[in-house]
């Protein structure tokens, strides 16, 4: 395929993305200058880390005065997947240089492995429809940022739209959307009965850390030997 046919075919695959995306960056600016990041911070954060989940996470735990080590731990857990990621895409970049490939794996969100993945089992991932799908991607999400960061303070009354439950309602559906899987009731009970009896014992931000870890140690002390999933689930 030509360049120009691929610069075309990773535009239209990524607009329709850009649509659900620009909105939620947008939310993003809007709570994280609210919860006292300047306009640099925001936009700096959105530009190196370029994670919408892990970002929420960090305005969540920055928000119960969480440790700095804290935010780290856990931005770091829930990007991990990224590493995964790359090595699954990773075998089909023989095409890239080795700046190109680093390049690529910075820009590698969910969308954007999904849509590698899409193409490598099609034939090729080209570096034209590669770079042209996760630029426009990255660019929606800064910019959506710098617009939610100038124009969300224009919102005198946030909760009057809900805006300051947004990050308590995107956590629990993104929990929610493990229910299905064998552990998840005694795991997620586990860290919820932990961090109400750390929250009322010791107070914030403990409740966050010691409910995460107590759901750990759950899901580890009840994976079976090998660690192989449940029927029905993927490995």
């Amino acid at each position: 395929m030509s360049r120009s046919s691929e610069f075309r075919a990773g535009l239209a695959h990524s607009v329709p993305l850009l649509l659900a995306l620009v909105p939620f960056g947008g939310v993003y600016g809007a709570l994280a200058t609210r919860m006292g990041l300047s306009l640099p911070e925001t936009l700096g954060f959105s530009l190196s880390v370029y994670a919408g989940s892990s970002q929420f996470l960090a305005l969540q735990m920055i928000g119960t005065g969480a440790p700095v080590w804290a935010i780290l731990i856990g931005v770091f857990a829930i990007n991990f997947r990224h590493v995964l990621y790359s090595a699954s895409i990773g075998r089909h970049l023989g095409r890239f240089n080795g700046w190109e490939k680093a390049l690529a794996f910075f820009l590698m969100v969910d969308p954007s492995f999904a849509a590698a993945e899409a193409r490598a089992s099609d034939g090729v991932v080209r570096k034209t429809y590669y770079f042209t799908f996760a630029l426009l991607l990255y660019v929606g999400w800064a910019l959506a940022t710098l617009l939610g960061a100038l124009f969300g303070r224009l919102i005198e009354n946030p909760e009057r739209y809900a805006l300051d439950f947004a990050l308590p309602i995107y956590f629990l559906a993104q929990t929610m959307a493990f229910r299905h899987r064998r552990q998840f009731w005694p795991v997620a009970g586990a860290s919820a009965l932990a961090a109400v009896i750390a929250y009322g014992t010791l107070g914030s931000p403990w409740h966050v850390t010691l409910g995460g870890l107590a759901g750990i140690l759950v899901a580890v002390l009840r994976t079976p030997a090998g660690g192989e999933p449940a029927e029905g689930e993927g490995a």
